[in-house]
Formats: structure tokens, C-alpha cells, sequence
């Protein structure tokens, strides 16, 4: 495989399983020097004995103090970090007219907020070297709100990709050599089901689920090929457009 990530040095938070996991092995194979962040070190350590060169860093990205210690190791082990990717997050199986307080908070916490911090603590960086890439792996739900079940899990990505083409627009004049990436998966074929606030359906039985290890290598693909927006399905784009043009044809014949 062409090494189109040599010695790039990557962070990937989240990267005990699923997406993470999968992206960590996927750059790997590609050159990357990776940082793996999550809380549970014996699931990180795991998938570091299948890398190549790779530091562990135990963090809790919901604090602030946590992603900031992130960057520092990553720092301090490979000189600087190249891309960082704000992959943690956590599902719920809630309807609307059943959220609480706790569960809206519980999503903001760990799907938006844990993800400023992430850009938050790069940004200086990336800003003195001139250069980088932040990535923030969204989801289909956050533009298409087909799984009602996933309310809040939906609004707080769809605040995420907001901030995301937010941070974009930003820094382009001033800082055209950082990127912004936003990543969007569909039903991926993890333990994200069964892991939600609420429990839920299991993802990996789910008709049509994709394989974790295609989604890495859509983003791996895509953020070589310098694109913006990675829609992790071949229809991806495609469902989102005939969302769109279906909200427009309603608000034409209410009009």
C-alpha cells in the first residue's frame, strides 16, 4: 500500500474500538505514527500491538484538562501532531417527547463539547506551524434524522457539523493550510447500538451496516484526497440531497 501518511503524526480520540480503533490500524498501515486516546487503557493497548509506531495516552476528552494533556504527549513523543481527530462520541435511544435534562446534557457532553475541546487545544498549534488537519466524524443523522430513536444523538451532530463548517469558513482567509474535515458515517457495523444511553438495536446486525474497516479506509481515501466533506457510503451525499429537496418540495405546497 502507498504510504500517503509517512511519518505524519495522527491523534485519534476514541480510538479503543470501532471507528477509531479501525482508523488507528488503517493510517497505521499507511506510514502514520498514531496517538491513540480513550479511557480504558487495556483496550488501547490492544490495538497498539497491532501498529507500528504509536503512543497510548489514557484521556477522558469530555475534560477539558484531559484533551489538553493529549496534545501535550503527542508533543512530547513525536514533535508535533499533523491531524487530529475528534472521533469519541456515544449514542441514546430516546424520542424526543422522552429526553430528560441528563440525556440532552449527556449528548452535548460527549458529542459536541468533547469535540470543541479537541479543536480548542489543536488550534494554536496548527496555527504556529501554519499547517493541519482537524477531523470531526459526525454522522448521516446529524443531516438526515431517520432514526428518531436518536434524537439527541442527532441534534448534537448536527451542532457539531455546524461548528465544523463554522471553524472552516474561519480560518480560510488567514489560514488557508488548515483543513477542516467532516466525516460522515451511516450505519456502521460497532458496538455503538448497544453501547447508547437507553441500550438500543445492535448495530452490527443492522440491515445494510457497513464494515468498520471500509469506513477507515473511505476516511483514510478521503483525507488524502484532501476533501471536506467524507460521506462514508457510496449514496451518502445523494440521501442527504433527496432529504433536502423533500423538505423543499413540502415547504413550496405549505407556502
Amino acid at each position: 500500500m502507498a504510504q500517503d501518511f509517512a511519518e505524519r503524526v495522527v491523534v485519534v480520540t476514541g480510538a479503543s474500538a470501532g471507528i477509531g480503533a479501525a482508523l488507528c490500524e488503517e493510517l497505521s498501515r499507511r506510514g502514520a505514527r498514531v496517538v491513540l486516546a480513550a479511557r480504558r487503557r487495556d483496550a488501547l493497548e490492544a490495538v497498539a500491538r497491532r501498529l507500528g509506531e504509536a503512543e497510548v495516552k489514557v484521556a477522558d476528552v469530555t475534560r477539558r484538562a484531559d484533551v489538553e494533556a493529549l496534545l501535550a504527549a503527542a508533543v512530547a513523543r513525536f514533535g508535533g501532531v499533523d491531524i487530529w481527530v475528534n472521533n469519541a462520541g456515544r449514542g441514546i435511544s430516546r424520542p424526543v417527547a422522552q429526553l430528560s435534562d441528563e440525556d440532552v446534557d449527556a449528548m452535548v457532553r460527549d458529542n459536541l463539547k468533547s469535540a470543541l475541546y479537541g479543536m480548542q487545544a489543536v488550534l494554536p498549534h496548527f496555527r504556529q506551524r501554519g499547517r493541519g488537519v482537524i477531523v470531526n466524524v459526525s454522522s448521516m443523522l446529524g443531516r438526515v434524522p431517520f432514526a428518531t430513536i436518536r434524537s439527541a444523538y442527532s441534534a448534537s451532530k448536527a451542532a457539531l457539523n455546524s461548528l465544523t463548517e463554522t471553524l472552516r469558513f474561519e480560518l480560510a482567509r488567514d489560514y488557508p493550510g488548515i483543513r477542516v474535515v467532516l466525516v460522515l458515517p451511516g450505519v456502521v457495523a460497532t458496538d455503538f447500538g448497544t453501547n447508547s444511553l437507553g441500550g438500543g438495536p445492535d448495530s452490527r446486525f443492522l440491515p445494510g451496516a457497513q464494515p468498520v474497516e471500509e469506513v477507515a479506509r473511505v476516511i483514510a481515501d478521503g483525507l488524502s484526497a484532501g476533501r471536506s466533506d467524507i460521506y462514508t457510503r457510496p449514496d451518502g451525499l445523494e440521501v442527504v440531497t433527496r432529504h433536502l429537496r423533500g423538505l423543499a418540495g413540502v415547504e413550496g405546497r405549505d407556502s
